[in-house]
């Protein structure tokens, strides 16, 4: 692969960060270095990281090529969803409207909210007692 025919996206979510490298091939996902159904088991977080493709109906006209780090799996699954749609978007900006519409561009900005002093947790408070 060279350069001039690399698209790349990245993507984040929660904790979730990744590089994605878009390049003309037969539609193979790879993660890591691992097959996509070895490194996501479960069919829906590989609908999820794969529907950037589905909507552009593009999944068998590039491979992909991921690298994740942090987070969980839902995270990760997110943040590879996030990185293959901004990968599209530079292969052909007419895809913009299409990913768009199923808010596949924006960067979800729900995250973990932290722990404050106090209290056992974020919102959670210790048990209020009147004697």
């Amino acid at each position: 692969m060279n350069a001039a025919n690399e698209f790349l996206g990245t993507g984040r979510r929660k904790k979730a960060i990744a590089r994605v490298r878009l390049a003309q091939g037969t539609g193979t996902i790879t993660i890591n270095g691992r097959a996509f159904e070895q490194y996501f088991p479960l069919e829906s977080y590989r609908t999820q990281a794969s529907q950037p493709l589905a909507t552009t109906e593009t999944a068998s006209k590039f491979d992909v090529h991921v690298n994740v780090v942090g987070g969980g799996p839902a995270g990760q699954a997110g943040a590879v969803r996030h990185g293959i749609a901004r990968a599209l978007l530079a292969v052909d900006p007419a895809y913009r409207p299409a990913l768009k519409a199923e808010g596949l561009l924006t960067r979800d900005p729900r995250s973990r909210e932290r722990k404050k002093y106090g209290q056992p947790g974020a919102r959670k408070r210790f048990q209020y007692s009147k004697r």
